[in-house]
């Protein structure tokens, strides 16, 4: 099992690495799961009635933790094989019944009662009670476990107890506006068959009681899935089996949903480049705005990078319409908020960061600042690395002499753990799997438990502790308006200090063929959702 900190101990980036299988192959997968060689049977015309192939590319060797993952594949996969008691539509989020039978009446109590759906099951047979309810959300909450979920409900749920064996209660600390977005992100698992041994479901061991069963775990080959056929809740299983490829690649990716006869139904992760083609070849391509997005992250405990018209003054410097036209090639949005502007939860920040050199000098002048060497720390996808020259040419063109230092993912990150010094990061991140309410969004980079703001920005003073109360405000605000005012506060507020702070938000391509499956959609994070899918 990975390790967990210890009481009061920071979650690092490393940490979140192990949780999600990135220093190395997911292990202990299940001798009656697990499978090396290809596929059972490989559907080369898509989706027949009872079957479907489908691609992603993201490697299905990381962790399946329903509580600790942020992988990719694993969070794409969970959200058909595992329920919260609350589900959301894949887009918007509108909360609807998933395990629970109905939704609490009144959300602004600091109560709120769930029973459980009648007659839902485990995969292995076993009834769904209100004991697996409570033993999930006690591992959520639990300061030493600090699983990946943690922050999420930390702040506002006090405890779940047990009412009957069908019935359960959410202690809150405060009426919490957004909890039935929130406990979408916490999937039930079973206590008979996870109790103790967490490292099964970090391994690829799956039993939920979604309208999917895992089949078969070949690492970074595939996984297969088959019907449930116990499943009685919102949204049944549409096909019999499917198969989920894991292909990293772009171009073979791009290939297996190509052609007159495409390997596969559903491809996401379609590179902005080859949407055209897969168009001419009849394919359906979508692009979704979301919350992927390239940042930057300043090291404040390194002068001048504590003074914040410095931050200022680098971004005003980037031209963030160039950098979607060259790096993200058209698919992607400067980012004029710290939320992206494409997204129901933004708001106009007091600093929108449209290109402009001459305030970019300015602001440093104000700031005392002249001769400035930078040394930007960037990640080497390929997507940051064509991002990346942009902001090289806009901060060498305003006089800042800047090097670009480009490292592998784990390198990087292994080094800000370690509490190396650097100057400037930039590299991608994308919140909006988790939820898309701006409490999450913000939070999940904003936070005295976020490693982003203590141990990496380094950003722990009088400034910080007004930005997080601000926050703390404007979650506990009962009223629609005043919440949303409150918010752009905050907005405007991380504008100003623009300690992390996104420059362009890039779009997420899926790509199907609409002559075999329908009722699907692009979404602005990586995955595919099938729950609502149907052959064609």
């Amino acid at each position: 099992m990975p390790r967990t900190p210890a009481p009061g101990q920071a979650f690092t980036r490393r940490d979140a690495l192990r949780y999600t299988g990135l220093l190395g192959a997911a292990a202990a997968i299940s001798s009656t799961l697990a499978a090396c060689g290809g596929p059972a049977s490989t559907n080369k015309t898509g989706a027949a009635a009872d079957s479907l192939t489908a691609v992603l590319g993201y490697g299905n060797n990381q962790t399946w933790d329903p509580l600790q993952t942020a992988s990719a594949f694993s969070m794409a996969a969970i959200l058909h094989c595992y329920e919260s008691l609350v589900e959301g539509d894949p887009i918007t989020r509108e909360p609807f019944p998933g395990l629970a039978k109905a939704l609490p009446a009144d959300l602004k109590s600091t109560t709120l009662r769930f029973e459980l759906r009648d007659g839902a099951k485990w995969h292995d047979g076993a009834p769904v009670t209100a004991d697996d309810v409570v033993f999930t959300y006690a591992r959520a909450l639990s300061p030493q476990e600090n699983v990946l979920v943690h922050s999420f409900f930390s702040h506002w749920l006090n405890e779940v107890k047990k009412v009957d064996d069908r019935t359960v209660e959410f202690v809150l600390k405060f009426p919490f506006p957004y909890a039935l977005h929130r406990i979408q992100s916490c999937k039930i698992v079973p206590k008979h068959v996870f109790e103790g041994k967490w490292a099964d479901a970090a391994g690829g061991k799956v039993v939920g009681s979604g309208p999917y069963k895992v089949t078969e775990q070949a690492p970074l080959s595939h996984t297969g899935f088959e019907k449930f056929a116990d499943y009685n809740g919102p949204r049944p299983a549409a096909y019999k089996k499917m198969t989920w490829k894991s292909i990293v690649d772009a171009a073979p990716r791009v290939a297996a949903v190509s052609g007159a006869a495409p390997e596969a139904v559903i491809v996401e992760n379609i590179p902005a480049a080859n949407a055209e083609q897969l168009r001419k070849a009849g394919r359906t391509v979508e692009f979704a705005d979301g919350g992927n997005n390239l940042f930057l992250l300043f090291n404040t405990a390194h002068a001048p990078f504590g003074e914040k018209l410095v931050r200022q003054a680098l971004h005003y410097a980037i031209d963030g319409k160039k950098m979607v036209e060259i790096g993200l090639k058209g698919a992607g949005t400067p980012a004029t908020s710290f939320i992206n502007p494409k997204l129901p939860a933004s708001q106009p920040a007091a600093h929108d960061f449209t290109y402009d050199p001459a305030k970019a000098k300015d602001l440093l002048r104000q700031a005392g600042i002249t001769g400035l060497k930078v040394t930007l720390s960037t990640t080497n996808t390929s997507l940051v690395a064509d991002c990346v020259k942009v902001i090289k040419e806009g901060w060498d063109a305003i006089g800042v002499e800047t090097t670009l230092d480009s490292q592998d993912t784990k390198a990087l990150f292994s080094k800000l753990d370690n509490g190396n010094d650097f100057q400037v990061v930039a590299t991608t991140n994308n919140p909006l799997q988790f939820g898309n309410d701006p409490d999450l969004l913000i939070r999940y980079y904003y936070s005295d438990k976020s490693i982003f703001t203590t141990r990496y920005a380094r950003w722990t003073g009088a400034d910080a502790q007004a930005l997080l109360a601000l926050q703390d405000k404007a979650a506990t605000e009962q009223d629609d308006a005043r919440r949303t005012a409150l918010t752009k506060q905050l907005l405007d507020l991380i504008s100003e200090q623009a300690v992390i702070y996104p420059v362009v938000f890039t779009q997420l391509g899926t790509a199907w063929d609409p002559k075999a499956i329908t009722g699907v959609r692009a979404q602005g994070y990586p995955g595919i959702y099938l729950n609502q899918a149907k052959p064609l």
